[in-house]
């Protein structure tokens, strides 16, 4: 008997020896916080805590990532006109505008279907994974999409970019992630500068670099692969920085935690102790069993997404109607600019959204909070769009000057709309569904940014049949149109239809 009571407690000693060295090591704080070893979302933690500073390390990545993702989605806007020109898909000179605005959907529409399920992915099984895969889209289909020999290739492979690049729900949630709460506003001000640097950009580069063998003939010869393919250039160049950024993500660090975690994204005794009581409970099941709430009974989150999708819409018809309102001839209301005067004024765009989101957007969302600073912005949008028709009498530096002065300082009040409904939507929700309420605020965006382009090319194709109508003819019906959806989003951030978190009543 002695002798199985001996063979019992000793069998029980390896079990519970087994059972403790597969259990966490964890590390106590002061504050009650408490860090799981091998954990990467604690080892993120770890370090804020410890370093009170701005990481502008790991803003480096949200800054090329976020960069990565939005250069290939309007880079071919400046040639788009030219493309289905020599794509002989049009008839009429007229009816460019109309096929154009299809190309330029696919992608918003490819992306609407598969924003809410890249988003459910990064919070199930991590950011990182889901960052990389959509990096390696953008070289692929970015590469493939400079290649297109007909108008249904183009099609495709801009719908097939669209479908596997789920790059800006995680990264908006990442960026929230790697800081402190006190660098929360610069980080996504950092989103939504390099999603609006590459949305300048991108245009910039396509209007420089298409046609090469026609701008730049010294260089480029028109039996070069250059010539035969005249709009793969800007896209090469596009999917070289992508294989790049892809490369770099290799150091990249993991936010997602592998345990339960608290509603307020913290790492609190009761979120690990109850994930100690099973310590073989898979990542997955963690994450989704801790959900709380329904994202789509989340008011402030779902007011907030409403706001971003009617102010994504206006932005993406704004910029496909820049383009092709600028390039067309001036008998149709046009500037009868070149895509290379086009990029000109997109580059300029870009410098200077860098320098207003880096040292005066701060500094704005401090003294007026988001709400405040997207409201006054949509208001003083209203009477530049209502300006732009006019500038057709105008030639020479005047032109230029007043143009670049008008879509800076457009451009630069989209993106503080943009970066203030960033804020609301990231701060509506815990970090275990931030995930996937940015991939949702995504699929409405693309949704409504699908149907911006198709829209916008078919109300500036009838718009330049129109040239002399009684109410406002030609491209002002565009402008006047473009001025609505604006007013339309200005009313939605008041009460009662705006909901905030807490921290923004005042505001």
């Amino acid at each position: 008997t002695a002798a199985v009571n001996m063979a019992e407690q000793d069998r029980n000693g390896r079990e519970a020896a087994a059972a403790e060295s597969s259990v966490p090591l964890l590390e106590k704080k002061a504050d009650g916080v408490l860090y799981v070893e091998g954990c990467p979302g604690c080892a993120v933690d770890r370090r804020k805590a410890a370093n009170p500073g701005i990481p502008y390390g790991t803003f480096i990545y949200v800054w090329t990532v976020t960069l990565c993702t939005a250069l290939p989605i309007s880079s071919l806007f400046p040639f788009l006109y030219f493309m289905i020109r020599d794509l002989h898909v049009a008839k009429r000179t007229e009816d460019i505008g109309f096929y154009a605005g299809f190309v330029g959907a696919s992608f918003m529409f490819g992306r609407c279907l598969t924003s809410t399920l890249w988003g459910i992915a990064a919070d199930r099984i991590g950011r990182k994974p889901v960052v990389v895969f959509g990096i390696l889209s953008v070289v692929i289909f970015n590469t493939l999409f400079g290649l297109s020999v007909t108008y249904w290739m183009a099609i495709a492979t801009r719908f097939l970019l669209g479908a596997l690049n789920g790059l800006l729900g995680p990264m908006k949630a990442y960026a929230i992630e790697v800081c402190r709460p006190e660098h929360e506003p610069l980080a996504l001000s950092l989103v939504s500068t390099a999603w609006g640097i590459g949305l300048i950009i991108g245009p910039a580069l396509g209007g420089y670099l298409a046609l090469p063998a026609e701008k730049y003939p010294n260089i480029f010869s028109p039996d070069s692969l250059f010539g035969r393919f005249p709009y793969f250039l800007p896209c090469l160049c596009t999917s070289v920085f992508a294989a790049i950024v892809l490369i770099s993500c290799i150091w990249m660090p993991e936010t997602l935690h592998k345990h339960k975690v608290s509603d307020d994204g913290n790492q609190s005794v009761e979120a690990l102790e109850a994930h100690l009581i099973d310590p073989k409970e898979e990542v997955g099941q963690s994450n989704s069993s801790n959900t709380k709430k329904s994202l789509f009974k989340n008011w402030p989150l779902m007011s907030s997404i409403i706001v971003y999708c009617v102010f994504s819409f206006h932005d993406m018809a704004y910029t496909e109607v820049f383009s092709l309102w600028a390039e067309s001839d001036r008998k149709y209301g046009g500037l009868s600019l070149s895509s290379e005067d086009v990029g000109q004024t997109l580059a300029i765009t870009g410098a200077s959204l860098l320098v207003y989101q880096l040292f005066m957007y701060p500094s704005i969302i401090k003294v007026l909070g988001p709400i405040k600073s997207s409201q006054i912005a949509a208001v003083l949008c209203i009477p530049i769009l209502f300006a732009y028709p006019y500038m057709t009498y105008l030639s020479g530096p005047g032109l230029s000057i007043v143009l670049n002065i008008a879509s800076v300082i457009k451009n630069n009040l989209g993106v503080t709309i943009i970066t203030g409904t960033f804020i609301l939507q990231n701060n509506a929700v815990p970090q275990n569904q931030r995930g996937a309420a940015n991939g949702l605020a995504m699929t409405g965006m693309s949704f409504f940014k699908a149907i911006a382009p198709a829209g916008a090319g078919i109300v500036f194709s009838w718009a330049q049949k129109r040239q002399h109508a009684f109410f406002f003819p030609g491209d002002q019906m565009v402008f006047f149109l473009l001025n609505i959806i604006e007013l339309l989003g200005l009313v939605l951030t008041f009460r009662p239809f705006l909901a905030v978190p807490e921290q923004y009543e005042r505001n």
